[in-house]
């Protein structure tokens, strides 16, 4: 098996940290190819390395290992969108939801890979359309007021049922894996992976009565934006940002593009919320005045 390796190369001591993962994979018997964003630190790895672009490396690699935070696994998934390959998440940043190993437990996780004691799990993305712009998330896909500082006018409409027109900051459209993000933020449910479902949570909406609400991932979403600004923002997982000239109609739907994680089978999604984001824990069991 060959293994790719995509590194968020802006974090401290990553060199380091990508030459002893290397290491750890060679000595499992599997092989490497290494992103070209490492091209800079050339001399720091083995003369064999081989270097290719994401889109290469993820046609010649069985599977990718993305090195960083939950936005590396994002960028990663997003550069990985048209192979399919496997993604393994190694947490180097804060939270690390998605990036579900660290550097021990990777190493661990080696031995399940060669006895194939794992899961690939299957997770849902979305497609947008704005006037013939495609935009593609994986957690989730924003339209806000950007910087104009009042709120704007949506109308929503779920295949061809009209839902509301409301006033508000923005709208949140996201998938079960960003249903965890800036979705829940907003107070929008946790929905597990393996719900085939999109959730649409306003954002600081300007009536109570306007709560998120979920829907099948085989309807279509059609959102109508009409800003007193001239332009509307549009955001993919945070990270690719659009602006489109006001009003403007975007159009949401299931990707046939789907993303794919490796997990250990050692843990489970409940395990993750629970240690990750202290889903469902009493803290007054924590404390000792109580």
């Amino acid at each position: 098996m060959t293994i790719g390796i995509i590194p968020n190369i802006s974090k401290p001591e990553i060199v380091a940290t990508v030459k002893q993962i290397i290491s750890q994979i060679h000595l499992s018997g599997f092989k490497t190819i290494l992103s070209d964003s490492l091209q800079n630190y050339k001399n720091e790895f083995d003369g064999n390395s081989k270097f290719l672009s994401h889109d290469e490396l993820g046609r010649s690699c069985e599977m990718v290992v993305s090195i960083g935070g939950d936005g590396t696994m994002l960028n990663t998934a997003y550069e990985m969108r048209h192979s399919s390959t496997p993604i393994i998440g190694v947490n180097f940043g804060k939270l690390g939801f998605l990036a579900e190993f660290d550097l021990e437990g990777f190493r661990e996780f080696l031995n399940d890979l060669k006895t194939k004691n794992y899961i690939i799990e299957e997770r849902m993305t979305l497609i947008g359309d704005c006037g013939g712009k495609e935009l593609y998330a994986i957690n989730d896909l924003v339209i806000d007021k950007g910087p104009w500082p009042k709120m704007i006018e949506i109308t929503i409409k779920v295949d061809d049922d009209y839902v509301s027109t409301f006033s508000a900051d923005g709208l949140i459209i996201a998938t079960p894996t960003g249903s965890t993000g800036y979705s829940l933020s907003t107070g929008g449910p946790i929905v597990n992976p393996k719900a085939d479902v999109i959730t649409l949570s306003p954002i600081a909406p300007h009536t109570l009565t306007m709560r998120p609400v979920v829907i099948s991932s085989s309807q279509k979403v059609t959102v109508m934006v009409n800003s007193p600004s001239e332009k509307i923002q549009v955001s993919c997982d945070g990270q690719r940002v659009d602006f489109f000239k006001s009003p403007s109609v975007i159009t949401i739907e299931k990707s046939k593009q789907s993303m794919r994680l490796v997990h250990s089978n050692r843990t489970n999604y409940f395990d993750i919320l629970r240690n990750k984001l202290f889903w469902g824990l009493d803290v007054r069991k924590s404390n000792n005045n109580g």
